[in-house]
């Protein structure tokens, strides 16, 4: 196993890689190498990891039934036994709410992650692209979603299409996807005017080849590396719809519709409103922690990675 090892150490290692495939594989071990190196965006990674481990153990973990009530044992403080987080006004284990609450945090990132960087990325390449009318359309009309604030936005949009976790993440999507289309213009106007792009239209490659086989893989990592870093962004605004009563509706325990039914025993009861908050501060910070360990390893302008 240790011969396997290195050889296989020194096929990821190797300066003259002899194949498309051996290059980029010691590419992402370099890269990961680089990413193991910084301890802050490991610990950002161990947290994640673990949230993710947390949501899919829901059910074998949560030591109570969220949606369960005991208004016999309401507001019970931290440490009580059999409720290490004390419990809320209608008598839920808080950290039960807490570990299923995980699960629609990672859904509702998992599909704004999807949606808004590849809304983001089909109007910005299209736009850098064609140039002309067409950006000058795309980009006034990204322009208009950036005039306003995104929290705003996704409140009205959420009132207009009517409260629930899919809207939520729809109405977060149509907001968060305008950086990500001028990030994708800007680095197709980079690009198109390169000596490849025009070599590679001289062989008769259409404009749909180039955008799709060209442009788009050297767009991807800046998407990525800004994807990770919106995470936060995603989350408090998801909590903040939450909050508002926007986002998931009761009994679902979304966490920052556990902060608002805990504020109004802040002052007697602080933990009911505080540990869904420090939650949402944990995995927030996880992402902007990774995220900027993957800027330093991704960012294509650094010549050092």
């Amino acid at each position: 196993m240790s011969s396997q090892a290195s050889s296989l150490h020194a096929w990821l290692t190797s300066e003259t890689p002899t194949s498309r495939r051996q290059a980029r594989w010691a590419a992402v071990y370099k890269g990961w190498q680089s990413l193991k190196a910084n301890h802050m965006a490991m610990a950002g990674l161990a947290i994640i990891i673990a949230l993710i481990t947390i949501a899919a153990l829901a059910p074998w973990i949560a030591p109570h039934d969220p949606f369960v009530q005991d208004l016999g044992n309401r507001l019970q403080p931290l440490g009580t036994e059999g409720h290490v987080l004390g419990t809320d006004s209608l008598g839920r284990d808080i950290l039960s709410r807490l570990i299923y609450g995980a699960r629609i945090t990672l859904y509702i990132v998992a599909l704004v992650a999807l949606i808004a960087p590849i809304v983001g990325l089909l109007v910005g390449t299209i736009s850098g692209y064609a140039g002309g009318v067409v950006d000058l359309v795309m980009m006034r009309i990204t322009d208009i979603f950036l005039a306003f604030p995104r929290l705003v936005l996704a409140l009205a949009f959420v009132a207009a299409l009517g409260a629930g976790i899919e809207n939520a993440v729809l109405a977060i999507s149509l907001t968060a996807w305008p950086p990500y289309a001028r990030m994708a213009r800007a680095e197709t106007l980079t690009i198109r005017g390169s000596d490849y792009i025009s070599a590679i239209r001289l062989q008769g490659a259409g404009p749909l080849r180039i955008i799709t086989k060209h442009i788009w893989p050297l767009c991807i990592s800046s998407l990525i590396v800004r994807v990770t870093l919106d995470m936060a962004g995603i989350i408090l605004a998801a909590a903040g719809l939450g909050f508002l009563g926007l986002g998931a509706q009761p009994p679902s325990p979304e966490w920052g519709a556990m902060i608002s039914e805990g504020r109004r025993f802040l002052l007697d009861h602080w933990w009911v409103a505080t540990m869904p908050g420090l939650a949402i501060f944990t995995v927030s910070l996880a992402f902007n922690l990774l995220g900027d360990g993957l800027r330093d390893v991704l960012d294509p302008k650094d010549s050092s990675s």
